[in-house]
């Protein structure tokens, strides 16, 4: 229809401004389902085809669950599904956490890390580590380790060993500490170097 042509001919304008301004632009679209389909997924976007040709990666975000403290609903259980991947590996899921006012939760991560790659144990509906226990239910567990910081750390640290990754340095993102004198020495930057040796040419 109309919107299908629209969005073609307005895609193929922001191509070119989008890759030579190295902008990332998202859409984001709903899902809406084909009549009288009989054989296949009856589900689609709208918009037309453009729009799934000209993506360098399409994701597909679906609520699961509902998390709940008590009767109140503070957040959603939520599975990811890179269905088009131009960048990447395609087809790939994770599940996560999404609390309402504070977003991906960091410690619902590390929780499921944990016990997938054996580091936290779980007994019936127990979570322990290094024998002692610290909740009984995910959500308690994801709590104590927002409360015990250092117990989280450690965790953390255990994790990316595991998993090969470069440990976290927290201390690398704080401000450089004052030499003597109170001035900070700092590297000079690409730019003040080829400044620098272009002068010395001359």
């Amino acid at each position: 229809g109309l919107q299908a042509r629209l969005m073609s001919q307005a895609l193929r304008k922001l191509t070119g401004i989008v890759s030579k301004s190295r902008t990332c632009l998202i859409f984001i679209n709903q899902i809406r389902e084909k009549i009288g389909v009989m054989f296949g997924n009856p589900e689609t976007t709208t918009g037309g085809r453009a729009l799934k040709f000209y993506s360098s990666m399409r994701i597909d975000i679906r609520r699961i669950a509902a998390i709940k403290e008590g009767e109140q609903v503070t957040g959603s259980r939520t599975r990811v599904k890179v269905v088009k991947n131009k960048v990447a590996a395609p087809f790939r899921e994770a599940e996560f956490d999404i609390l309402y006012g504070e977003g991906i939760s960091r410690e619902g991560d590390l929780l499921d890390l944990a016990v997938n790659h054996e580091i936290l144990e779980k007994s019936g509906s127990w979570f322990s580590y290094k024998g002692e226990r610290i909740g009984q239910g995910r959500e308690n567990a994801r709590q104590f380790l927002k409360d015990n910081k250092d117990t989280m750390a450690k965790l953390e640290a255990e994790v990316r060993k595991e998993l090969g990754l470069i440990p976290a340095t927290p201390a690398a993102t704080t401000a450089p500490a004052p030499t003597q004198g109170g001035r900070v020495t700092t590297m000079p930057s690409a730019v003040e170097t080829a400044a620098k040796a272009t002068a010395a040419r001359k």
